[in-house]
């Protein structure tokens, strides 16, 4: 009995030992590093986070949006514009003035514009818009024809274009939808319910010294 008893202590530590191996090579563990470098494309087509293992914690706002900044569009249907500046390049934020906020859902609708602080990021053909509160985005290509400007590419709605009037007038940029079906209508809600506010500084002096009025939501 006592020979019986010891054999099943040495089975069970064992056991315990060959987990604790396992466990420490995982590479599924929850991280917060955000690793740029991986670009592979998300299961939907929606942007993801890859985090590198080693650091334990949840991904940050600022992780969120940092990793947005690395990603570039997928050629879902139309080939991505030539990487050529425009006069609206910059990132714009807004907040949202709905006080009720977004309950938890496995499948929340794409661009709903829920309540609290919005990202737009405009940068060489390359349109990327994030939702602080949840950490959702999308990234896609946009071009600029005269006042009409053109979204594309993307992943939530990759066979639709949305095409709409614009002005940019003293930092704050307007949009008015003439056409866009995309997450049946949310796009096109989102970006036009209120003016988008310029994070650019007014001035280099601003942009030295730091200075200036930051319009709310512009930080991560």
């Amino acid at each position: 009995m006592k020979a019986l008893f010891n054999s099943s202590r040495y089975n069970l530590l064992t056991v315990i030992l060959l987990l604790a191996a396992s466990m420490q090579s995982c590479s599924w563990l929850p991280t917060g590093t955000v690793s740029p470098a991986v670009q592979s494309p998300a299961v939907g087509g929606a942007p993801q986070l890859t985090l590198a293992p080693g650091s334990f914690g949840s991904p940050t706002p600022t992780d969120i949006w940092t990793a947005l900044l690395d990603r570039t569009p997928y050629p879902h249907t139309t080939p991505l514009p030539a990487p050529n500046g425009t006069m609206l390049d910059g990132t714009y934020a807004k907040i949202d003035p709905d006080e009720i906020l977004p309950i938890h859902c496995v499948r929340c609708p794409d661009y709903a514009p829920d309540g609290g602080a919005w990202k737009l990021h405009l940068d060489k053909g390359i349109y990327r818009i994030y939702y602080q509160v949840t950490g959702w985005r999308s990234l896609a290509s946009f071009t600029i024809e005269g006042d009409r400007f053109y979204i594309f590419n993307d992943p939530y709605c990759h066979l639709e274009t949305g095409v709409y009037r614009w002005k940019l007038e003293s930092g704050t940029l307007t949009f008015y939808v003439i056409e866009d079906d995309c997450a049946i209508g949310l796009r096109a809600e989102n970006l036009t319910s209120q003016p988008w506010l310029s994070c650019r500084p007014p001035s280099t002096e601003a942009a030295i010294t730091d200075h200036w009025l930051k319009p709310d939501g512009c930080e991560p």
